[in-house]
């Protein structure tokens, strides 16, 4: 068997059953399921890669989340994730505009960005210029109301357990990196930089903007450090800006993504949370770091 089907069910709507599991492994030809998580997830090993027509029709519409994967070389040595809307369950820079009484205009800009609409460094520092004179501490409120995505924790603690490096890489702001890579526990943290004066936002972005090609050249760079090859690489996000690091990673994940990365990523999680992202590396859930 060449292949690795995993099947994560997410469990506030539905349960991996043995019907659903028989189901599917008659539909792509597969072996004994392997049980990753009672309930939850598992493992089909498949004689080629199933086509997701096949995988659809087998679950009938359940929200469950199907991933393909090689069988050899499903452990990543590196995992490089977005931030907003990924490990973090909002956008930062729009919640920070909220504070501006711009929400929903920035909101829209951002929109057309992450689906690939308009130039990523045109849409930020067009955003960013909105917000000047803003106070600084607009920021720790924002920051207050962060929370993370389910998983989050549970992804980096597993594999920096496993001899991974983790690295946390946004087109968004260090503020909120910095910040979010202590409390998960990223190795690394990279993003664009606000400017103030001390006092305010002056409504200007440090140079150079980290954009799409920047995260690609970070992805590469990391795994060059470590000795890795791009196919032990793991990489998640959700906007266009992603999709370089998407496509070159090992295993690229769109995660709850925009139509534009959804439609060219091959691995995509619509309806779980970040657990997934272990389960399709081949990690049962009595293996999880709390993180």
């Amino acid at each position: 068997m060449t292949h690795i089907l995993t099947l994560v069910a997410d469990r506030d709507q539905t349960t991996l059953s043995h019907a659903v599991l028989a189901r599917v492994r008659s539909a792509v030809h597969g072996g004994e399921p392997i049980i990753l998580s009672p309930g939850e997830a598992a493992d089909i090993s498949c004689p080629s890669a199933p086509l997701p027509d096949v995988i659809a029709a087998a679950l009938e519409h359940l929200p469950i989340d199907a991933i393909t994967t090689k069988a050899r070389g499903r452990r990543k040595g590196l995992l490089v994730a977005d931030m907003d809307s990924t490990i973090v369950t909002g956008e930062t820079l729009d919640e920070l505009a909220a504070f501006a009484g711009l929400g929903a205009e920035i909101a829209a800009i951002t929109k057309r960005s992450m689906n690939g609409e308009i130039d990523f460094e045109t849409a930020l520092r067009e955003r960013v210029g909105m917000l000047k004179g803003l106070p600084l501490d607009a920021l720790e409120k924002t920051w207050a109301g962060v929370k993370l995505t389910p998983g989050a924790r549970e992804l980096v603690a597993t594999m920096r357990a496993h001899n991974a490096t983790t690295a946390l890489v946004s087109g968004g702001f260090t503020y909120f990196t910095g910040k979010v890579a202590a409390l998960v526990g990223f190795d690394v943290h990279r993003a664009n930089t606000l400017v103030d004066d001390g006092n305010a936002l002056t409504g200007e972005v440090g140079s150079p903007v980290l954009d799409r090609y920047s995260k690609l050249e970070i992805l590469t760079e990391l795994a060059e450090a470590r000795g890795l090859k791009l196919a032990a690489t793991l990489a998640v996000g959700d906007g266009a800006n992603d999709l370089a690091m998407l496509r070159e990673a090992g295993l690229g994940v769109a995660f709850h993504a925009k139509p534009i990365v959804a439609a060219e990523a091959k691995a995509q999680v619509h309806h779980t949370g970040l657990r997934t992202l272990l389960f399709a590396q081949g990690y049962k859930a009595a293996q999880f770091s709390a993180g």
